[in-house]
């Protein structure tokens, strides 16, 4: 099993930035993808961005520019710099991990609690 916490979510008002974090542990494999998804209210729950073990980041188009995504393997933590917040970013962010099983083909999903990002003034 993996547990993902998450932290650094809070209000803020538009235009200023947020940090977040996001601590793994457990089983986690060598090669797995870290990322953030968001879930505003009353919307489906849509990525952010994604990270390989690797270092290459994946962005949905919304967030390019603005938001950075990084990790630290051997902290087994993955970090969203959000910049330029604006209200539409509000939304509860959650982290995810996926282990890849490249033997089996096999990926195995984890989901951490989430942690609320609110830009308002």
């Amino acid at each position: 099993q993996v547990q993902l916490v998450e932290s650094g979510g809070g209000l803020v008002q538009p235009g200023g930035s947020l940090r977040l974090s996001c601590a793994a542990s457990g089983t986690i494999f060598s090669i797995n993808t870290m990322g953030w998804y968001r879930q505003a209210p009353g919307k489906e729950r849509e990525l952010v961005a994604t990270i390989t073990t690797a270092g290459s980041p994946n962005y949905a188009d919304s967030m390019k520019g603005r938001f950075t995504i990084s990790r630290d393997n051997a902290k087994r933590t993955v970090y969203l710099q959000m910049n330029s917040l604006i209200p539409e970013d509000t939304a509860v962010y959650y982290c995810n991990l996926q282990n890849v099983d490249h033997v089996r083909g096999k990926v195995y999903d984890f989901w951490g609690q989430g942690t609320q990002v609110t830009v308002s003034s």
